[in-house]
């Protein structure tokens, strides 16, 4: 198919399917598969979903992270995991997108029911090496998540972006 239309109805049905699901996440992939050389897909995120720190290194990849609907924030970490700068990413602006250098330590985090975000890194995907997960944060489905998740959005509610 040469070209793909994607409709406000179609970001609307994501968010209600990641409104379903355990990780409350979606993504709709727009490559063909895992093996493309750039990964391009919208990833529909609720504000209880965690999504582990990471980095990826091996190989090195940078991230494009444009905000669609709703309200994010990406957060960066030096190595200890310490705080070391906030993104607020909304659709108005002032900041839309951002272009992430490979090798930095981040999450996503919505603050927003509905929120989405478009994203692009170089492929292909390989689930088993595409992150370095973040040794001082907890696995995704830990009992340490909850608290680890309401500790970083302390961190948001705290300090100015």
């Amino acid at each position: 198919m040469p070209l793909r239309l994607i409709t406000p109805a179609d970001l609307a049905a994501l968010s209600r399917t990641a409104q379903t699901k355990p990780r409350r996440r979606q993504h709709l992939n727009l490559h063909a598969d895992y093996a493309d050389p750039c990964q391009r897909l919208f990833n529909a995120v609720e504000p209880e979903s965690y999504i582990r720190p990471h980095r990826h290194t091996d190989p090195p990849k940078p991230e494009c992270f444009v905000a669609v609907r709703g309200r994010f924030q990406l957060l960066l970490f030096d190595d200890a995991g310490k705080v070391t700068e906030r993104i607020d990413l909304t659709p108005a602006g002032p900041v839309v997108a951002t272009d992430l250098a490979a090798g930095v330590w981040h999450t996503i985090i919505a603050l927003e029911a509905g929120s989405i975000f478009f994203e692009t890194k170089p492929g292909p995907y390989v689930a088993l090496s595409d992150k370095d997960f973040a040794p001082w944060a907890p696995a995704e489905g830990s009992e340490e998540t909850k608290a680890y998740l309401a500790a970083l959005r302390e961190e948001i509610r705290k300090t100015p972006a």
